[in-house]
């Protein structure tokens, strides 16, 4: 778990990290939040004269933002949480804004990162799986049901390997980093090989490596192609772990996409900026957005 007090223009002002501890059970999970968070906000109190004024929370799998409900997490177990309800209760009353984790980056990335000049854009983290945020003015499309942006889940490689999710040929099967780290371990023969391995391989000319790397990003590009087609954003923004080998992916992934490309209008596609905390600065910035709203209303 990451945490941050971030003031009203997105800096940071304090961050610290927990392990989720997601071993002992969803119960302990919500726990370790809840007391998190009140940690959190007695340092606010202690250490920069007041405690936060609002809060914000971002949990991964579906999520209810409305009524700050946890819907459903397969990694942490979790159903029907009242997660807004539970932290607001631990903080004094204060308001509680709930958000989808990748979402929730991505209006990071929209308005302070990578994305802050693009009216519209697509980020994508690729990391244990691939989600997506899509982003329209600053403001994050969540969809009709909370399920905006799932790009992980299209089909890439009909008949291909089967997915968590029901179907087979998922893109997430493909070019997320876990399966790069798979196909790397297996095409290696080290089953502790993974996707930085990976590209450290590929950068000295391993051709093994080569392979399954340009795999990847042939996959990456097809589900890419989908995207614009669909959202026509103008920037793409590339995040997570398999983003970390730089140029050595962003050059064939630039050229791949290119190459697909027919009539739709070739983004810019760039490297995320913020990182692994582009989760905490949007979850402050949701929390600062609650506020807005009330002063508005």
């Amino acid at each position: 778990m990451k945490a941050a007090l971030v003031g009203a223009d997105g800096a940071l002002l304090h961050e610290a990290r927990r392990a989720t501890d997601r071993k002992r059970g969803p119960e302990a999970v919500v726990r370790s939040i809840l007391d998190f968070a009140a940690e959190l906000h007695a340092y606010g109190e202690e250490h920069l004269g007041r405690p936060a004024s609002a809060a914000g929370v971002a949990v991964p799998g579906i999520v209810d933002g409305e009524n700050g409900i946890a819907v459903y997490s397969a990694n942490l177990g979790w159903r029907d949480v009242p997660l807004r309800k539970l932290l607001s209760a631990e903080l004094n009353g204060v308001p509680v804004a709930l958000g989808h984790d990748v979402r929730t980056g991505g209006l990071a990335e929209g308005r302070i990162g990578a994305g802050r000049d693009a009216d519209r854009f697509l980020f994508l983290p690729l990391g244990t799986g691939i989600a997506g945020a899509i982003g329209i003015n600053g403001v994050i499309e969540a969809g009709a049901h909370g399920c905006a942006g799932e790009i992980g889940h299209v089909v890439v490689r009909p008949d291909g390997v089967d997915c968590g999710c029901g179907q087979r040929g998922c893109l997430e099967r493909y070019a997320s980093a876990s399966a790069v780290s798979l196909a790397w371990a297996a095409a290696s023969g080290d089953p502790e090989a993974d996707a930085a391995d990976c590209a450290k391989a590929v950068e000295s000319g391993d051709p093994r490596a080569v392979t399954v790397w340009q795999d990847a990003v042939d996959a990456l590009a097809d589900g890419l192609i989908t995207a614009l087609t669909l959202l026509d954003p103008r920037t793409l923004i590339i995040g997570g772990g398999l983003a970390e080998a730089g140029e050595t992916l962003f050059v064939p992934l630039r050229a791949a996409v290119a190459e697909r490309v027919t009539f739709q209008k070739l983004p810019l596609i760039v490297p995320a900026a913020l990182g692994d905390t582009a989760g905490c600065l949007g979850a402050g910035l949701l929390a600062w957005d609650l506020l807005s709203t009330e002063v508005t209303a």
